[in-house]
């Protein structure tokens, strides 16, 4: 009897390699896997042409096909992009931004929409423990210094008490910044003129790895990026296969993770990157040996805070929770 046959698609990290190469199988599935350079291309794919079953997808991309007339996905609890974000915000050096109270009554660009994943965590995070909210500033949004399809496949909303103008396409908000034509930018990327190091812009945390740490230490939360959707039909009619899909996504971290902490005996040769075994030993001894941790139980409070930051940011028509955006057959992992 044939596998059935499942289209899969993802962003090309070490974790998705291992799945797309056969290190990892997906049991009981014939699997197709699927990826682009550019991983809103993976979104674009999975939202406006229903290309995939299964796919990766920006947390904030996922919580605003939830307002749809018919919601078409739903989560898994795998977070196959995580990053701090205190690192994502960068200011102008003319602005006279010192502190994130400075921010206030300030223009900051954001990249690709209004409420992109990098930006719904440092905006929740600065008026969580800064009193800096979304309607004190002015915001733009545009690209960056390489071509980006524009976002034309989930809605954008955002609140009618915040100023939002949306710049036209092939506009380089990095350079924005560096000519103080903004005072302040959030990005998932870095811009250009922070890779060549202008003296004009600075990031708003100077020590930001220290800050990201601590803030670790204080909450425990390891922001995620994305998350991996299923269609609604394919989680209804067969949950024993989406729960493969969902044990191969942990196997391929697992087998990742296993990679990095054993490659320590010969120092992580395959990276060539100085220091990386005490990068990997520090951040074991931060975040825990299961430092990608994957299920509801040990995520909970991050996606309740994602949850509650998209619906304060007015991204969300109401306050979801987990039990409204993941399988139901996963709710206890």
């Amino acid at each position: 009897m044939s596998k059935p046959t499942l289209q899969i698609a993802f962003g090309e990290y070490d974790r998705t390699r291992v799945l797309a190469d056969g290190t990892v199988q997906i049991k009981g599935v014939e699997a197709h896997f699927h990826s682009h350079r550019i991983v809103t291309e993976v979104f674009a794919g999975m939202v406006r042409d229903r290309a995939y079953d299964v796919s990766e997808l920006g947390m904030s991309y996922f919580l605003r096909t939830m307002d749809f007339e018919e919601p078409p996905f739903l989560a898994l609890p795998v977070f196959p992009n995580r990053c701090f974000r205190h690192s994502a915000i960068y200011v102008n050096v003319a602005s006279g931004i010192k502190t994130p109270a400075d921010l206030a009554g300030k223009t900051v660009g954001e990249f690709a929409m209004y409420g992109h994943d990098a930006g719904v965590w440092p905006k929740g995070i600065l008026a969580d423990e800064y009193g800096v909210t979304p309607e004190q500033c002015r915001w733009v949004i545009g690209g960056l210094d390489w071509p980006l399809k524009p976002i034309d496949f989930v809605p954008q909303p955002h609140p009618a008490n915040v100023q939002v103008t949306q710049l036209p396409n092939g506009t380089d908000l990095g350079q924005l910044l560096e000519n103080g034509e903004i005072d302040a930018l959030i990005s998932a990327d870095v811009p250009k003129c922070v890779l060549e190091k202008s003296p004009k812009v600075v990031r708003l945390f100077d020590d930001y790895v220290a800050t990201e740490r601590t803030y670790f230490q204080r909450t425990g939360i390891f922001p995620m990026m994305h998350t991996v959707v299923v269609r609604r039909e394919l989680a209804a009619q067969h949950p024993d296969l989406v729960r493969a899909v969902y044990q191969g996504f942990c196997d391929a971290e697992d087998v990742v993770k296993e990679q990095y902490t054993q490659g320590m005996i010969f120092n992580n040769m395959a990276t060539m990157m100085p220091w990386f075994n005490q990068l990997v030993d520090d951040d074991r001894n931060l975040l825990g040996a299961d430092w990608w941790p994957a299920g509801l139980a040990a995520n909970r409070q991050a996606v309740d805070t994602f949850l509650r930051y998209h619906y304060e940011q007015g991204l969300s028509k109401r306050r979801l929770t987990c039990a409204d955006i993941f399988v139901p057959d996963l709710l206890t992992t």
